[in-house]
C-alpha cells in the first residue's frame, strides 16, 4: 500500500512538473496558469490497464468534477500511467471517451483534451517537434468545462493563433531544449524524448 502511495505521489509530481514547465512555462495554454495558481486542477489516477476500465474511471472523474463548483475544481487531469503505451491504442480510448461524453449528454458541457508520451498529429511528419505540443509524461485525458473555456477564450485576444504559435515555439526549442526541461515520467527511462 505504501509503495502505491509513493508511486501515486511521483506520478502526480511528474504531471505537475510537466504542467508547470511545458504547458505553463512555455505558455502553450494561456489559460492554464490561472487555474493552477488557484489550485483548481484535480489530478486523478486511473490504475486500470484496459480501455473499459479506464472509461469507467473517466465516468467517475466526470461525476466527481460535476459535484464541485468551478471555483473549487475547474478541471481534472485523469492520468493513466499503466495503460496505452502505444499512442494509436490511446487514440482509440480518446474516441471512446468522446462517445462516453455523448452518452452522458455532456457535449457542450465538458470537453476532453488528450496528451500522451508518444502523441502524434496525422498531418505532421515523424520526429516533428509539433507533436510535443500534446506530449506528456503519461497518457492523460483532460476534462475541461465548456463554460470556463468560453470565458477564457473571450478574454484572450487571438485563440486561433495558439496552435501555430505553440508549434513554432516547440520547433525553436528543439529536441535538446525539450530534454533540458526534464519532464519525462519518473518511471520512464528516455521514452517520449526525441
Amino acid at each position: 500500500m505504501m509503495e502505491a502511495s509513493v508511486r501515486a505521489r511521483g506520478i502526480r509530481q511528474a504531471t505537475q512538473r510537466w504542467l508547470e514547465r511545458v504547458v505553463i512555462g512555455l505558455n502553450l495554454c494561456p489559460f492554464a496558469k490561472a487555474v493552477h495558481v488557484k489550485g483548481q486542477i484535480h489530478y486523478a489516477i486511473s490504475w486500470a490497464q484496459g480501455r473499459a476500465e479506464v472509461l469507467d474511471d473517466l465516468a467517475v472523474a466526470i461525476r466527481d468534477l460535476q459535484t464541485h463548483t468551478p471555483q473549487q475544481r475547474d478541471t481534472t487531469l485523469l492520468i493513466a500511467p499503466d495503460a496505452f503505451p502505444d499512442f494509436w491504442d490511446f487514440h482509440g480510448l480518446v474516441q471512446g471517451a468522446e462517445k462516453l461524453l455523448r452518452s452522458l449528454r455532456l457535449e457542450g458541457v465538458l470537453q476532453i483534451a488528450s496528451f500522451h508520451p508518444q502523441y502524434e498529429f496525422a498531418d505532421a511528419p515523424t520526429g516533428d517537434m509539433a507533436h510535443y505540443t500534446n506530449r506528456a509524461p503519461y497518457p492523460i485525458l483532460h476534462l475541461l468545462r465548456e463554460d470556463s473555456m468560453d470565458r477564457a477564450v473571450a478574454a484572450y485576444p487571438d485563440t486561433a493563433s495558439i496552435y501555430a504559435r505553440n508549434v513554432a515555439r516547440l520547433r525553436a526549442l528543439g529536441p535538446q531544449g525539450w530534454q533540458d526541461l526534464q519532464v519525462a515520467a519518473a518511471d520512464q527511462k528516455t521514452e517520449g524524448t526525441p
